[in-house]
């Protein structure tokens, strides 16, 4: 079964909020900063938050663009490789300062990593281990609701 939008969405969210947050947490603390440990947590967070917010938007281009394909859905590979624009777009934005509370952005080499980390185990988890507790989760479009 092909996810539909809403089941994509959900997954998204769902996985983001699980898996990014797990990520994150065992992650920031490895990566240098100046900044107190709570403060680095605050901003990494805020950047979890503002990839969940932009990835809504993402889907729906995702979606209007999987409709001029045959079986209107992406190879697995093509879900990983769409985190490098979806990646750029959001330090685009953080250098620019349109994340609001994301303070400075954060040296680019550690964004990339910190993004990559998350977006990489949310990729994995998706085509993997997530068909385990959600057995019926890809019958249902996608669906966790």
């Amino acid at each position: 079964m092909v996810p539909i939008l809403i089941g994509r969405i959900q997954t998204r969210l769902f996985l983001l909020a699980l898996v990014g947050s797990a990520v994150t947490l065992a992650l920031i603390p490895l990566l240098p900063g100046t900044a107190a440990l709570t403060e680095r947590y605050r901003a990494a967070f805020v950047v979890l938050a503002a990839v969940a917010v932009l990835g809504i938007g993402w889907e729906l281009l995702y979606h209007l663009l999987m409709q001029f394909r045959w079986e209107k859905d992406w190879p697995s590979l093509f879900g990983l490789l769409t985190g490098v624009p979806e990646g750029l777009l959001l330090w685009a934005l953080l250098r620019a300062g349109a994340v609001p509370a994301a303070g400075a952005a954060p040296p680019g080499w550690v964004f990339a990593v910190h993004f990559g980390a998350v977006w990489l185990a949310v990729w994995l988890v998706a085509n993997g281990p997530m068909r385990v507790p959600f057995l019926r989760w890809r019958f249902r479009g996608g669906r966790l609701v």
